[in-house]
C-alpha cells in the first residue's frame, strides 16, 4: 500500500496529504488533499452525484480509524491525524430516483443518535444530509443540523446536493465550501477535491454537449431564480480563476526548478573559479617568495663585497667601484621589466666623442671622451671617468660641429644643481654600518648634485651613531668640514657638513 506512518494529536487537528482509499486499486485511485482543525472545523461538499463525495467521506473515515487502531495510513510523510473519541456515520445509498418516507425517516434516526452521543472531539461524516424530502424543507433542515453540530465545536463533513448550503458556508465563520472537481469537456468527474470552491450542478452544461435543444435549454434558464443564476455565474468564475491560478503554479514551479538548477550550476562554477583563483595565488605567492629569496641573496652578496672594499681601502671606495655595485643592487631587484627602448631612440646614429648621453643604471648624464672600438665607450661623469658598454647608453644631444679635446671639455664641465636631489638623510633607526653606507651614497648624490651644504640626522640617543657617522665625515674627501646643528636646525642631533 505504501503506507506511511502519520503524525498522531489529541487537538483535532487532520492533515492527509496523498490520502487514498485503500480499497480502491493504486492505478485508479485519486488521491485527496484536505485538511480539517485549523481555520475552519466543518467542511460542506456540494456537487452532482458519481463526483466522489461519498468516497471522500469513506477515506477520512478509513484512514482516521486505521490510524486510531496503530495501522500505517496509504498517505505521503507529513499526514496527521488525530485521536476522537468516537467517529459518527450516516453513509446511505442515493443511487434510486425514488425518495420514500422510510428513507428519510432512517436518515433521521441515525443523525438523531448522533446528536445524542457526540462531544466536541468526535468526528461527524453526513452523507446527503437532509435528502429523502421536500427540498425547501431539507435544506432548512440540513442547515439547522450543521448549524447545531458546528455549535458542538466537534470536527465534521457533511455531503448535500442544496445550493441553500453552499450560503451557509460561506457566511459562516469555520465552515468552508468544498466541491468534487468536474470536467465538463468530457462530461466525467475528475474525484478531486477542491476545498474553498462551492460545487455546480453542471445540469445546463451537460445537457447543452449531450445534445439538448437550445430553445428548451433556454427556456430552462428562464426558469431559474435570478439569485441562483448569479451564484452559479459566480461558481463558474472562481472555478475558471482555480484553474488559472493551478496552471499559473504549476509553471511557477517549473520555472523554480529551473532557477535553483541554474544556481547549482553558477554556485559549482563559482567554487571552481575561486579554486582556480586561491591554486593560483598561491602559485604567484611562491613564485615571488623565490624572486625576493633570490634578490635578498643577491642584495646580501653586494652588501658584502661593500663592507669588503670599505675595509680594504679604508673606507674610501673608487666612484666607479660605488657605481658598478650600485648597478647590480638595482639588477636584483624584481620589479617588473621594462619594454626594451628600440636602438633608434637609444642611439640614432653611431655615437661620437663628445655625445651628450646618460647612463640609466645611475641615472646620471655624461659626455663621451672616447670610444674604445664600437662596443665600449669612454664617459666623463661630472669629476669621474668611466668605461660603460655603448648599449646602456642613452643618447640625448650631439657633440658640436667644432668639439673640443676631450681632456678640455672634461676639465671645463660646469656641474649644475640638480632640484631633485635631496638635502637632508634620516638615519634615525639604522645601525652603524647601514648607516655608513647610507651616508656615502647620500654624499656622492649631494656632490653630484652641487649641493653645498647637507644634514644628516642621526638623533641623540646614546652617541654611538653622532660619533660613527662624524669619524667617517672626518675622512670623507668630499667633506670640507662638519658641525652639529645650531638650535634651529635639530642641534645635537644633527650634523651640518659642508661639502668641497
Amino acid at each position: 500500500m505504501k503506507a506511511t506512518q502519520p503524525r498522531m494529536n489529541d487537538r483535532g487537528y487532520l492533515k492527509l496529504r496523498k490520502g487514498r482509499h485503500p480499497l480502491i486499486p493504486a492505478e485508479l485511485v485519486v488521491p485527496l488533499d484536505a485538511e480539517l482543525g485549523n481555520q475552519y472545523s466543518s467542511i460542506i461538499v456540494t456537487g452532482p452525484n458519481t463526483g466522489g463525495k461519498t468516497v471522500t467521506l469513506k477515506t477520512v473515515g478509513l484512514l482516521s480509524l486505521m490510524s486510531m487502531s496503530g495501522l500505517f495510513i496509504p498517505a505521503e510523510e507529513g499526514s496527521q491525524m488525530c485521536v476522537f473519541d468516537a467517529i459518527y456515520a450516516d453513509i446511505g445509498d442515493e443511487q434510486s430516483i425514488e425518495q420514500s418516507l422510510s428513507t428519510f425517516s432512517s436518515h433521521m434516526t441515525n443523525i438523531i443518535s448522533i446528536l445524542k452521543r457526540m462531544t466536541p472531539k468526535s468526528l461527524i461524516l453526513l452523507d446527503e444530509v437532509g435528502a429523502g424530502t421536500d427540498p425547501a424543507e431539507g435544506s432548512a433542515l440540513a442547515i439547522a443540523i450543521l448549524e447545531h453540530i458546528h455549535r458542538t465545536e466537534c470536527r465534521m463533513i457533511a455531503t448535500t446536493h442544496y445550493s441553500e448550503l453552499k450560503a451557509y458556508a460561506y457566511e459562516r465563520k469555520g465552515v468552508i465550501n468544498a466541491s468534487m472537481e468536474f470536467d465538463v469537456q468530457t462530461l466525467s468527474p475528475t474525484y478531486r477535491l477542491l476545498i474553498g470552491v462551492p460545487g455546480r450542478s453542471n445540469a445546463f452544461a451537460i445537457a447543452e454537449r449531450l445534445g439538448l435543444p437550445g430553445a428548451i435549454l433556454e427556456h430552462a434558464r428562464g426558469e431559474v431564480k435570478e439569485e441562483d443564476l448569479r451564484v452559479e455565474h459566480m461558481i463558474a468564475s472562481l472555478e475558471e480563476n482555480r484553474l488559472t491560478a493551478e496552471q499559473e503554479r504549476e509553471r511557477a514551479e517549473v520555472i523554480r526548478r529551473e532557477a535553483e538548477e541554474f544556481r547549482k550550476r553558477q554556485q559549482l562554477e563559482l567554487e571552481k573559479l575561486e579554486s582556480q583563483r586561491d591554486k593560483r595565488l598561491e602559485k604567484a605567492e611562491k613564485d615571488a617568495s623565490a624572486i625576493l629569496d633570490k634578490a635578498r641573496k643577491e642584495a646580501e652578496e653586494i652588501i658584502s663585497d661593500l663592507r669588503r672594499l670599505a675595509m680594504e681601502e679604508g673606507a674610501s671606495v673608487k666612484e666607479h667601484k660605488l657605481i658598478e655595485a650600485r648597478r647590480r643592487l638595482d639588477e636584483a631587484e624584481p620589479a617588473p621589466r621594462k619594454k626594451a627602448v628600440s636602438r633608434a631612440a637609444k642611439a640614432p646614429r653611431q655615437l661620437q666623442p663628445g655625445d651628450e648621453v646618460k647612463l640609466p643604471s645611475v641615472n646620471q648624464k655624461g659626455y663621451i671622451v672616447e670610444l674604445s672600438g664600437t662596443k665600449e665607450a669612454v664617459v666623463q661623469f661630472g669629476i669621474m671617468k668611466m668605461k660603460v658598454n655603448v648599449s646602456d647608453l642613452e643618447f640625448l644631444a650631439s657633440a658640436p660641429d667644432q668639439p673640443a679635446p676631450a681632456l678640455r671639455r672634461a676639465t671645463t664641465v660646469k656641474r649644475t644643481r640638480d632640484e631633485n636631489v635631496r638635502s637632508e638623510l634620516d638615519l634615525r633607526g639604522a645601525n652603524l654600518e647601514e648607516a655608513i653606507m647610507e651616508t656615502d651614497r647620500f654624499i656622492d648624490e649631494a656632490f653630484l648634485g652641487n649641493l653645498g651644504q647637507i644634514y644628516i640626522i642621526h638623533g641623540k640617543g646614546t652617541g654611538v651613531l653622532r660619533t660613527g657617522i662624524q669619524e667617517y665625515l672626518r675622512k670623507h674627501r668630499h667633506v670640507k668640514s662638519y658641525r652639529l646643528g645650531n638650535y634651529n636646525e635639530g642641534g645635537a642631533g644633527v650634523t651640518v657638513a659642508e661639502l668641497e
